[in-house]
């Protein structure tokens, strides 16, 4: 696996880790595919740090080829942003400053299961449910649905098990700028993408 991660980003921590795993909203699922080029999918992952747990469509030829080659590479992407230079301070004194994009995220590589029993396929499908579902006032579940429509819809889909071998986090969130600089684009972003300057100023208390 590789992902260009200078130290000052690197993000090891396992419970950090999970967190923002867990926080992702649309991971992506990629693995060696046909021609030298790769095999994408976004999917709505769970994962409780030793499993990655998913469903693809079964039309999507994605899950052929990882039977066939199952090692894949899950992508959970998290806050990120544009940074302009006009927040550092360094700016005024010398002008030797250029702009960057700040980000979170973190990469799982494993073995790739594929799930089709039906029993197993509704167990995944309720749990991704449930917890898309649990901040909403009116909640919906699998079980609110016709029983012999749930499992028609089920055949129409495989369950994805990736079983985590390595993790590499990185949070590039302006750890390298001077605080007066950092404090500066914390402000900034505040305005326009919350979730960037809640991330940076989590990294700058050291979560």
């Amino acid at each position: 696996m590789s992902l260009y991660n200078p130290a000052a980003f690197r993000e090891d921590r396992p419970e950090v880790l999970l967190r923002l795993m867990r926080s992702s909203r649309l991971p992506l699922l990629v693995s060696h595919g046909a021609n030298g080029l790769p095999d994408v999918t976004h999917l709505p992952l769970l994962t409780d740090g030793v499993r990655i747990v998913g469903h693809m469509a079964r039309a999507n030829p994605h899950w052929k080829s990882l039977r066939e080659n199952p090692r894949a590479l899950a992508i959970f992407p998290g806050a990120d942003g544009y940074v302009s230079p006009s927040n550092y301070v360094s700016k005024a004194e010398h002008h030797r400053v250029v702009p960057t994009w700040n980000y979170e995220a973190v990469h799982a590589e494993g073995r790739v299961e594929i799930v089709e029993d039906a029993a197993a396929l509704h167990e995944i499908v309720s749990t991704l449910t449930n917890h898309h579902e649990a901040t909403r006032q009116e909640r919906w579940a699998v079980a609110d649905a016709p029983a012999e429509f749930i499992s028609g819809q089920l055949k129409g889909i495989v369950g994805v098990v990736l079983t985590i071998e390595a993790l590499i986090g990185k949070r590039k969130l302006s750890q390298n700028r001077p605080p007066a600089d950092r404090d500066r684009v914390v402000a900034d972003v505040n305005y326009n993408n919350a979730p960037l300057a809640e991330a940076m100023r989590a990294a700058r208390e050291g979560n």
